[in-house]
């Protein structure tokens, strides 16, 4: 496929004028710095998970490996349209070399899937493997349409590992098996509510049974058809995977209406302790999956931090919580810098999409290499696994929280601060 890009480096190469195009040829200029373009939510719903990233890209452009690269960040606004408009954006008009994003599929998979179509090398993260993998297929549907992409690839967990956690979690405590599902109408939220590849199979396979009322719009005001179906199974434990405000909403209407579940453990919207504030009490003993935290025992490849001392600095210098997704941004930018230090040519995007695929490093999150470990063979080639453990949000005196990690059964480097307590 001949794309922008590729036409660019062939006529540069062969010295072809391009008269009448409206196309100028790029000067690959000597010690030029690499241009790595970065979409983000900077505003939005899911403005939360970008909170880190101006801190991270000072501190990679600080570092030593940073001194050769440019950064160009664009705000998605958190719109899926708007996060694959100015991806082309940077694509066409700012010439980038390599692409990176993150923040939830809303924001990673059109961004992957304009990236591919154009044959612009992205990494990405901060998105289940699953909804990023399968939704950018063209027959979700169809297991054996699926193909391998030629320039995304992706590191983190999947839900085969959210099952893991969660349902060590459950089992820490005295319940009835029973779960209601919190899906909405979203990548995430069809990936994870899917009957045949989402939670539903691998939370019966370990005892529990879920009753899920069906797909909501996000940014919904009412939550009561949910809240009387929980009721009506008379479900002890709720999951889903929520944007901050609709759980907020949620949990206040299921308090007001008399659902006490004896777990709520749900990704996206308690992942920052600002949303749990807002919940006071009722935040406490919330339950989530954790992805990075200031006690992950891994260290930086860019700056030598250790993960504490990344969360210590960024709290130290912005005055605000460490939030699980400054590690995985961090870590975005040591991969850049360990992929692009491997190519001699940054605008040969074959040679950085094989850097990426041949990547084999430590970072601030873990282990990031493209090896197939633990990952079906379709997505094999184009996902790395990350690891996963389980925490709970605990109250404190000063009516702050902090996130205490509860299980580690599939990640024992991990360590564990405390069990899994049930909501009062």
């Amino acid at each position: 496929m001949l794309t922008r890009r590729t036409f660019l480096k062939a006529s540069a190469a062969t010295g072809v004028a391009m008269a009448g195009v409206g196309l100028a040829a790029p000067a690959i200029a000597q010690g030029a710095k690499i241009k790595l373009g970065y979409v983000s939510p900077q505003t939005g719903p899911l403005a939360g998970f970008a909170e880190s990233d101006a801190y991270n890209i000072k501190a990679f452009l600080e570092s030593e490996a940073g001194k050769n690269f440019d950064v160009i960040v664009k705000d998605s606004q958190s719109n899926p349209n708007r996060a694959a408009e100015v991806a082309k954006s940077l694509i066409v008009d700012d010439e980038i070399d390599l692409m990176l994003v993150g923040s939830t599929p809303e924001n990673t998979n059109p961004v992957a899937t304009t990236c591919e179509a154009e044959g612009m090398p992205v990494i990405s993260t901060t998105a289940p493997w699953q909804p990023w993998f399968i939704g950018q297929q063209g027959n979700p549907g169809d297991p054996s349409s699926w193909k391998p992409f030629d320039f995304a690839f992706h590191y983190f967990w999947g839900l085969e590992d959210i099952i893991a956690v969660y349902t060590s979690m459950w089992k820490q405590l005295d319940t009835n098996g029973k779960v209601g599902g919190l899906f909405p109408n979203d990548a995430d939220g069809n990936a994870w509510g899917d009957p045949k590849n989402g939670l539903k199979p691998g939370l019966e396979a370990a005892g529990f049974s879920l009753t899920d009322p069906g797909r909501y719009q996000n940014l919904s005001d009412d939550f009561t058809a949910q809240v009387n179906a929980f009721k009506a199974a008379n479900a002890e434990i709720v999951t889903g995977v929520v944007i901050p405000p609709d759980f907020t909403t949620f949990w206040n209407q299921a308090r007001q209406q008399g659902f006490r579940p004896k777990a709520v453990t749900v990704a996206k919207a308690i992942l920052f302790p600002q949303s749990v504030e807002t919940l006071g009490d009722a935040g406490n003993n919330l339950s989530s999956e954790v992805w990075w935290s200031a006690s992950h025992p891994f260290k930086s490849s860019l700056t030598g931090q250790s993960s504490a001392e990344l969360a210590a600095d960024f709290t130290a210098k912005t005055g605000r919580p460490w939030t699980q997704p400054i590690g995985f941004s961090h870590s975005l930018f040591e991969v850049a810098a360990n992929v692009m230090g491997r190519v001699s040519d940054p605008s040969d995007a074959e040679a950085i999409a094989a850097a990426i695929a041949a990547t084999d490093m430590t970072t601030v999150v873990g282990k990031v290499a493209w090896n197939g470990a633990g990952v079906p063979p379709f997505a094999a080639k184009n996902v790395c696994k990350t690891p996963l453990v389980g925490g709970q949000w605990r109250k404190k005196a000063d009516g702050g929280f902090d996130l205490v990690i509860v299980e580690n059964a599939t990640a024992p480097e991990i360590p564990t601060a405390g069990k899994m307590e049930a909501l009062a």
